[in-house]
């Protein structure tokens, strides 16, 4: 992955003191599923999303880190208003979507897009690239047909695509290119937010070092927010101005990215950064062995859902739910979820 650092450039986002425009800001966001038990027994409830908060600045990219079945998919879904939340707030351009009607989160659908994991499967094999980028403008505005592919045309070529790809249809493209298309197809509408789920863990090392560099580039050029979901810390390192790291659908931490790799206050995410592999010595961290699995969400353990994992837990990590705050020895001004932040660092 130290291939990946040298490909990529560096230097491309502000650092995270810096100030600009919340365009999205979430205050206890929840999302919870009924899930039948059997014939006859009552429903349990999956609590995939337990009041998570955040906020988002223009020209920002907020990173959402942790394992499988934490909730990051489940957050990517709220932010793009596929689903509606179960309780919470979410503000986008100052409306609460939550409470939105019909026509007001039709409007605000425009303004965040998202970005899928799988570049082969997010395409219609049936259309041509052409097709796939006018069909935003086709639903979405009054533009006449050669406006629309004049936009189509200019924005191919702001992602590298030459003219030609115009007329050709999704199998004739390498994985690379393909994300490239989704990425165009993304910021058709020229929208404020992108959710990047995952958008380059199917391509090859060096094929996501130029997608990082198209990312950061555009972002640099229109001043999009991303919301960069990844399981790859590497990758976070490289793009992020801010971390958020879940756990069984809560915030367990959440710092500017060089705060949260330089002094990582939970154990949960110090354990994550050890197993990200690395070249250079001084740069790895001491490795740290997770052991049970992650608890499930029908039925999560009492106290602090990550203290059967962590070898720091003590008694009260057992009865008592940690809340996310500011630790008190002034070193950082990120937010744990942890008992023992201090002691930890």
């Amino acid at each position: 992955m130290d291939e990946l650092v040298a490909r990529v450039k560096p230097g491309l986002h502000p650092g995270y003191e810096d100030q600009a425009d919340v365009v999205l800001d979430a205050q206890g966001l929840a999302k919870h599923y009924p899930v039948s038990q059997g014939f006859m027994k009552p429903k349990a409830v999956a609590r995939a999303l337990d009041g998570v908060s955040f906020t988002l600045q223009m020209g920002k990219t907020l990173a959402v880190v942790g394992e499988s079945g934490c909730g990051k998919s489940t957050l990517a879904r709220q932010i793009t208003m596929i689903e509606t939340p179960t309780a919470g707030q979410l503000h986008l351009a100052g409306v609460d979507v939550a409470a939105a009607d019909t026509a007001t989160k039709k409007r605000l659908r425009q303004q965040v897009q998202m970005v899928f994991q799988n570049p082969f499967a997010s395409l219609n094999p049936r259309k041509k690239i052409g097709q796939a980028l006018e069909e935003p403008l086709v639903i979405n505005t009054t533009l006449s047909k050669a406006e629309r592919e004049e936009r189509a045309r200019a924005m191919m070529a702001r992602v590298g695509l030459r003219p030609e790809h115009y007329q050709r249809y999704p199998h004739m493209f390498s994985g690379g290119q393909r994300q490239r298309i989704a990425i165009a197809r993304a910021l058709m509408l020229h929208p404020r937010i992108v959710v990047a789920d995952e958008p380059v863990s199917a391509l090859d090392v060096s094929i996501q070092a130029q997608v990082l560099n198209l990312l950061m580039d555009l972002q640099e050029e229109t001043q999009v927010a991303y919301v960069f979901i990844s399981h790859n810390l590497a990758v976070v390192e490289l793009i992020a101005d801010e971390v958020l790291v879940m756990y069984l659908g809560k915030v367990v931490e959440r710092a500017g990215k060089r705060e949260l790799f330089a002094l990582p206050r939970h154990p949960y995410t110090r354990a994550l950064l050890a197993s990200t592999p690395r070249i250079d010595k001084a740069a790895r961290q001491t490795r740290q062995v997770l052991s049970g699995e992650l608890p499930s969400p029908l039925n999560p353990p009492p106290g602090c859902a990550f203290h059967k994992r962590c070898p720091h837990a003590v008694e009260r990590c057992k009865v008592e739910v940690p809340l996310l705050r500011q630790p008190s020895d002034g070193k950082t001004i990120g937010v744990v979820a942890c008992h023992l932040a201090e002691q930890i660092a």
